[in-house]
């Protein structure tokens, strides 16, 4: 029996498009752009322009002593003045900063915000930033030696409408659990591809707060921060609608502490699917000025239309399928998963190649998470982001992590 007779020829057409045309039209436009992907030499890789790191944190006491020391060992020749905003922490979080301003040589300056939100904190520290460029890092974010150089380096070697560099975000913590060698995946192959899809044309959707590199006029010509649960998703969409530029530099490596819990993890990624529609709702993609940025925020216009069809029809059709009801998932299905393969292979040779080899790290064996990875993660992903809509769609209360 044809889908057609079961809900209708129209219906039918439109959960084909959601679950197979548009999702492969999108998939062989990422391949084949980074396959055209090269990406320009650095003008300098010594840059030397004092800078300014604003770390937001809240309850980081086990964390944020290390992520300074991190930055205190940077191969970077230029002045890193370090400022870490207190937001409102109840534990011991000043007296690992006050450590840290004792031990380390590097300038780092603590403030205090209470006023809770991390929109709030960087706002704050903002206000006293008086160098050219600013870069945002997580309070649980670790940096190769070479990342605020190559972070530079590219601004540095960008036009002078380039207003952010989003740099190269990596899991840390791998070897927790099943879950996080699975998200291992995610950051390696998944957002690193479309960072670099995105960086490709110009258009870097979002230089994300965990680590990124601002013109400092550029972030205080749109008003700072927003108060928006995706505030850095906001942002850059804002310093895109004013026709300037956004760029990717995947050498400018960091490494994250991804959620350890599912429970962690719906939280994360369905306030990341908020952030997207905050971000849609403010700056609608046909009203961003340069035609590439139209088209990728257009992309994400039609991302909730996909996950609510894979979520509400694909999966439902994979547990008909196993009782031999092939309305919608049928023994064809299993030809895509060669296809994906070869296509993540291809991201993996370019990741381990341009990236991995030049900053002398090694990919870490992980073979049952990869696996995983391109059998199920889709099928947690979608149904997340679609529970992440529904609550920016009732407007749901927010929360930092």
């Amino acid at each position: 029996m044809n889908l057609a007779d079961v809900v209708s020829f129209p219906i039918a057409l439109m959960i084909i498009a959601g679950i197979s045309y548009i999702p492969g039209y999108m998939n062989a436009f990422l391949v084949m752009s980074l396959l055209l992907d090269r990406q320009p030499p650095f003008k300098t890789v010594t840059p030397n322009d004092e800078i300014t790191i604003l770390i937001a944190a809240h309850n980081e006491e086990n964390k944020i002593y290390r992520t300074l020391s991190y930055i205190a060992e940077q191969d970077y020749s230029g002045k890193m003045n370090v400022v870490v905003i207190n937001n409102n922490s109840n534990d011991k979080t000043c007296q690992e900063v006050l450590r840290a301003i004792d031990e380390l040589p590097i300038h780092i300056e603590l403030l205090h915000e209470l006023k809770p939100g991390k929109f709030h904190a960087l706002n704050h520290a903002l206000k006293l930033v008086k160098t050219l460029y600013v870069v945002t890092i997580d309070a649980d974010t670790m940096l190769h030696p070479s990342s605020i150089r190559f972070l530079v380096s590219r601004m540095k070697s960008s036009p002078s409408d380039v207003s952010a560099v989003a740099g190269a975000v990596l899991t840390q913590n791998s070897r927790e659990n099943m879950w996080t060698k699975i998200q291992e995946w995610d950051y390696f192959l998944g957002i690193a591809s479309i960072k670099r899809l995105q960086g490709l044309y110009q258009g870097t959707l979002v230089a994300q707060g965990a680590y990124s590199l601002y013109k400092t006029e550029c972030v205080k010509e749109v008003g700072g921060w927003p108060d928006a649960i995706g505030e850095d998703i906001v942002l850059t969409w804002r310093m895109l609608e004013k026709n300037r530029k956004v760029y990717f530099e995947p050498l400018a490596v960091s490494f994250t502490e991804v959620p350890s819990s599912f429970t962690h993890f719906v939280r994360q990624r369905a306030r990341w699917a908020r952030g997207m529609i905050e971000g849609l709702r403010e700056i609608k993609p046909w009203k961003q000025p340069q035609m590439y940025v139209k088209y990728l925020t257009g992309i994400n216009l039609v991302m909730p239309y996909l996950d609510i069809v894979y979520t509400c029809v694909w999966i439902p059709g994979l547990i008909l399928a196993l009782f031999g009801h092939y309305y919608i998932v049928g023994p064809m299905t299993l030809l895509v998963l060669p296809l994906t393969v070869v296509s993540y292979l291809t991201l993996y040779v370019y990741q381990r190649d341009y990236v991995f080899k030049p900053l002398r790290l090694r990919i870490r064996r992980n073979l049952v998470g990869f696996i995983l990875f391109i059998v199920s993660y889709q099928m947690l992903m979608s149904p997340v982001s679609v529970y992440g809509y529904v609550q920016e769609t009732l407007k749901l209360k927010r929360s930092w992590k």
